[in-house]
């Protein structure tokens, strides 16, 4: 066999053989290469179309519904700032969000409206004898919790107070209800105390208008109202010292000053609070209410 101890001698000339491979039994398979989809079973249903499942940091897919009924759950979100936007799902093209009924997705923050108040109400509405001690004592604060709140019960009834005493403060009005007789000296008083309030009505009408026009936000009701009652109250200690002294005495004319100031004053912090305005557009809102009730009242040149 001489053939055999040729070959023989051939082969120790080469590297080892590697060990031949174990055939594989029937119905088994290799695993895939690394990176490629599984064979189909051999015999068996095809598989199952699979979809590829977002991971936790990568870009998320939309919702997929399988055609076994299967519902595939929503991607997760990354992290904000990841993906370069805060709003993740609105920023990306093929991703949905749920919206409620009413809600503006595209809204950037609170808009101003005209007319509409800039501010819950700060309290419960005050007491009428409560409302005029805080405009004394603490007038910033009731302006600010009466801002929404109409005030026309105190302020009508106050102002025709006002009015009726003011006939008495003025000289030459005083003298005509003094000598006039009774019959002819209610109306007067009468008529003197509807005048007051629609001059209130009037003057506050102007100061709210003024205010809105310098960018104010409040309400026309309260402020017409908190008005009437601040040119009311103010005015009280000088009235009360010209129904007796008369209005040409030297300390009423202080006290007319003096109570002009500080209606300035409370007219300022009424609008300022009112309105949400700084307070020099508050007084100059003011203004005209102010000139007015110098020349009306206080100097009684008109």
């Amino acid at each position: 066999m001489a053939g055999f101890r040729i070959g023989r001698g051939r082969d120790n000339n080469r590297a080892p053989q590697q060990p031949p491979q174990q055939q594989q039994s029937y119905g088994q398979q290799q695993p895939p290469p690394y990176g490629q989809p599984p064979y189909p079973p051999v015999g068996g249903p095809p598989p199952q179309q699979q979809w590829p499942q977002p991971n936790a940091g990568g870009h998320g897919e939309p919702e997929y519904f399988d055609p076994y009924g299967q519902q595939h759950p929503h991607a997760q979100q990354p992290p904000h700032g990841h993906g370069g936007g805060g709003n993740y799902n609105n920023d990306n093209p093929g991703h949905t969000q749920v919206f409620a009924v009413g809600e503006d997705p595209y809204s950037q923050g609170a808009t101003y409206h005209a007319g509409a108040a800039a501010a819950a109400p700060t309290g419960p509405r005050l007491p009428w004898k409560e409302l005029l001690r805080g405009i004394v004592t603490r007038p910033g604060q009731t302006f600010l919790q009466m801002r929404d709140y109409p005030v026309w019960g105190p302020a009508l009834i106050v102002t025709f107070l006002y009015g009726l005493l003011a006939v008495f403060g003025l000289d030459d009005a005083r003298k005509d209800v003094i000598n006039a007789t009774l019959s002819k000296a209610v109306p007067i008083v009468l008529s003197a105390g509807a005048a007051f309030v629609i001059c209130g009505l009037l003057l506050g009408a102007v100061t709210h208008t003024l205010a809105r026009q310098m960018g104010g936000d409040g309400s026309w009701q309260p402020t017409v109202g908190l008005s009437m009652l601040v040119m009311s109250i103010t005015d009280a200690p000088r009235l009360l010292f010209a129904v007796f002294l008369g209005g040409d005495n030297m300390i009423v004319q202080v006290l007319g000053w003096a109570t002009w100031v500080a209606a300035g004053a409370l007219f300022t912090s009424l609008v300022s609070k009112s309105h949400d305005l700084p307070w020099p557009k508050a007084l100059g809102a003011s203004a005209i209410q102010l000139i007015a009730l110098l020349s009306i009242i206080k100097l009684g040149t008109i």
